[in-house]
């Protein structure tokens, strides 16, 4: 009995030692992929985060998510930097030219750091960079605030190298019925001024970023749309009941139809109910904690104890759950139409286990290759299907202008 048990033991031993090699073999794989395979990421909300605080993000920057060390070592090649409006803009003015300042920033990193950034404007120019060892700035804006009333803003920002517009954010505004405005519905989708305005992106050869609206929104887009849309930063509401800011399973189906991409949110809350419920038990205790510890809200005290209690208490959501995303996706529309829109320095401390800054994108390519994806499925996630998009939607604006002349 003693012997069999100690063959027992034997064998397990030797499952664990071939499971960790494994493991080991599929993480070495991720590493060479991420860096032989271009990666595009649909959203990274950095300029935001410099505007008030001015951080080089060309050498490390522990407090944000995203640096060019960490960069580089997770083989992002082109993250699509976020010209995030916040909705006040939309009720003060100055949504314009909050803009060009936070365009006008990129520009300057870029320049400022020829050796390791360079503006992108077009597919191509991101291989360019690539093959050069740079690492790409496209830029879309967040928010159609910046559009105005005025229609000819749409080329404005075309020419100064916006490539996408996320219609709305957190409120409706003249464009578009956003899906966290849950008071409103003032358009009932899209108005009339955002039809005209996803007409002229169209026209002009710029993607329309459907995060952020509402669904009557969205099938108001497509019903307008000439070309493929795209979902920069969003995740799917199977694993999230009831959070409209994620796509259902039909919107996912008509994007697909469309030939679009629907590009993976990273943060927690987007990705499990659990980690949903977690943050506002967890924000309700911070909040009496505070108050019992009678701290002042605003004082740095009081910002520390936040920031650790939420880090001790809330239920993160993990890599392999973006998995569970991007499988959704595939098995529902196809492995043509799903990509990367992680919103690092846009979801806070929320970042799933594994995930946690733009260092970690080969712990995503590891587990995808242990659920049998190929490096060149994995090369469509990282890149190929936002390229597709990205490049039908220019020829259907040259379509568009031949047309017109």
């Amino acid at each position: 009995m003693k012997s069999i048990k100690n063959i027992s033991i034997v064998l397990l031993l030797v499952l664990v030692f071939a499971s960790c090699a494994e493991k080991n073999q599929y993480q070495q794989q991720a590493n060479e992929l991420a860096q032989k395979v271009i990666i595009v990421d649909g959203h990274i909300d950095v300029p935001y985060q410099l505007k008030d605080e001015w951080v080089d993000i060309s050498k490390a920057a522990p407090d944000l998510d995203f640096d060019y060390p960490r960069a580089k070592e997770g083989g992002l090649d082109a993250p699509f930097m976020s010209i995030y409006i916040p909705v006040e803009y939309q009720e003060t003015g100055g949504a314009k030219a909050a803009a060009d300042s936070l365009i006008d920033m990129v520009e300057g990193i870029a320049s400022d750091n020829p050796d390791k950034f360079a503006l992108a404007t077009n597919p191509d120019e991101i291989k360019s960079n690539f093959e050069k060892g740079l690492i790409s700035l496209p830029m879309g804006i967040e928010n159609g605030a910046p559009v105005g009333e005025d229609l000819s803003n749409v080329q404005h920002f075309y020419d100064r190298g916006v490539r996408y517009i996320t219609l709305a954010h957190a409120k409706d505004n003249r464009l578009s019925d956003s899906s966290y405005d849950t008071t409103a519905d003032t358009h009932n989708g899209l108005s009339d001024y955002g039809e005209e305005v996803v007409k002229e992106m169209n026209r002009l050869g710029m993607m329309v970023d459907v995060s952020h609206i509402t669904d009557s929104a969205f099938y108001d887009v497509i019903e307008v749309t000439e070309a493929p849309v795209v979902a920069t930063h969003s995740s799917c509401r199977h694993f999230t009941p009831g959070f409209e800011r994620n796509m259902s399973d039909d919107l996912i189906k008509q994007l697909g139809e469309n030939g679009g991409v629907i590009m993976i949110n990273f943060g927690s809350t987007f990705l499990d109910s659990a980690s949903q419920n977690s943050q506002e038990q967890v924000r309700q205790e911070i909040a009496q904690r505070i108050e019992e510890k009678g701290l002042d809200p605003e004082s740095a005290e009081a910002d520390q104890f936040r920031s650790e209690y939420f880090q001790e208490n809330f239920k993160f959501s993990t890599v392999e759950k973006v998995a569970d995303h991007i499988d959704h996706v595939v098995d529902l529309v196809g492995i043509d139409h799903v990509g990367l829109g992680s919103d690092y320095d846009g979801v806070g401390p929320t970042l799933p286990t594994g995930l946690k800054d733009v260092s970690t994108y080969p712990n995503l390519f590891t587990e995808l290759l242990e659920r049998g994806y190929t490096e060149d499925e994995i090369e469509k996630i990282a890149s190929g299907n936002v390229f597709r998009v990205w490049n039908k939607v220019n020829e259907v604006a040259d379509n568009m202008q031949q047309s017109d002349s």
